[in-house]
């Protein structure tokens, strides 16, 4: 069961070599169709309201014939890989005891519907703090030209060799949506890679153009930004779900969350991701002038049966560069007072 909690990324030691996962690389087997009507449902899912992952006129404003999918869309390819993984190669893990901790997007080029995307992945560290493993992942999303899309990385937390409740493990099997483990044979959804060659041999593309909203030249570093607000409901999160692939129960049963310690159901960190990367897309004005976009989570999002939750984001201009017309944004997002990252940072370019 992934969830996004409070745990702090600590000081670790490397793992022992019994792990012997470090270092190991993945292709996933099937390549992904970007569809457009998934890209639009992925959009209303984040609640990202750009014109250009809605509507091809918008994205042609911006230079692409095809709807551009949001700055989070990876996660939908990620939630595919890392269940995976923990199905076929971390199975020493407790699936219920799995968190994600940090993700990292780089964002290269568009996504595109209709673009074929192919999914790398390499077990880059594991390592050791008390009864959990930090597993940091790598992956590198690249089109049908063979162009690298995104590459990123992700890190989870999982107990290893973990007592777990019975309750717990008996209310998963009544609600996890069930799926039939794979191992690394022919059937598998995973196809191991050599692990001699790990570089990147695509060149970071020349920059597009952006059609940015502020006026570069007006902006000072240590600026606010305009702050947003969004709200957040049972059926979003079931709709979010369904969309990303993510059957993690504490986003939907208070008896899962109960049996995990949350007060109530939860958010998922990656939809509060997709809520903050629309926040500063709306602020830009233009969603691919987000060149790079990290999260540390550290918090979560209760939400009710019956009450809608607030979501607050605010920002603040961290640097800019007047030499590339480019700058760092720091967000930061607040759900019930309760802080939602431990850092958020987005690298951008403008017009």
């Amino acid at each position: 069961m992934m969830r996004e909690d409070t745990m702090a990324q600590p000081e670790t030691t490397p793992a022992a070599p019994r792990t012997q996962l470090a270092g190991r690389r993945f292709q996933v087997r099937d390549h992904y169709e970007v569809g457009r009507e998934k890209v639009r449902e992925f959009a209303r899912a984040v609640q990202n309201h750009h014109g250009a992952h809605l509507y091809e006129p918008d994205a042609r404003k911006l230079g692409h014939e095809g709807l551009i999918a949001p700055p989070t869309f990876a996660a939908v390819l990620g939630m595919a890989s890392t269940r995976a993984l923990l199905e076929s190669v971390l199975t020493d893990y407790d699936l219920t005891q799995v968190l994600q901790t940090d993700q990292v997007f780089e964002l290269r080029r568009p996504i595109l519907a209709g673009d074929r995307i192919q999914s790398e992945l390499l077990i880059d560290s594991v390592r050791q703090f008390g009864d959990n493993d930090f597993i940091h992942v790598d992956f590198v999303l690249r089109n049908q030209r063979g162009e690298i899309a995104q590459i990123g990385s992700s890190t989870i937390v999982a107990r290893r060799g973990a007592e777990v409740d019975a309750n717990l493990v008996d209310a998963v099997d009544s609600i996890f949506m069930h799926v039939r483990p794979s191992d690394l044979d022919e059937h598998s959804p995973l196809l191991e890679l050599p692990a001699a060659d790990t570089e990147l041999s695509d060149p970071a593309p020349e920059p597009t153009l952006v059609h940015t909203l502020p006026d570069f030249d007006k902006l000072t570093a240590g600026s606010a930004l305009p702050a947003g607000s969004v709200q957040l409901t049972r059926g979003d999160l079931a709709n979010y779900a369904g969309v990303s692939g993510d059957p993690n129960p504490i986003h939907f049963s208070d008896r899962a969350a109960e049996l995990v310690g949350l007060p109530t159901v939860v958010a998922h960190g990656m939809l509060t991701m997709g809520l903050a990367a629309d926040y500063l897309t709306s602020w830009l004005g233009d969603p691919t002038a987000i060149t790079k976009f990290s999260v540390r989570f550290s918090g979560f999002v209760p939400v009710a049966a019956d009450v809608a939750t607030t979501v607050d984001f605010t920002g603040k201009i961290k640097s800019l560069n007047p030499e590339t017309r480019t700058g760092t944004i720091m967000l930061s997002g607040i759900s019930d007072g309760r802080k939602l990252f431990g850092r958020a940072l987005a690298e951008v370019r403008f017009a």
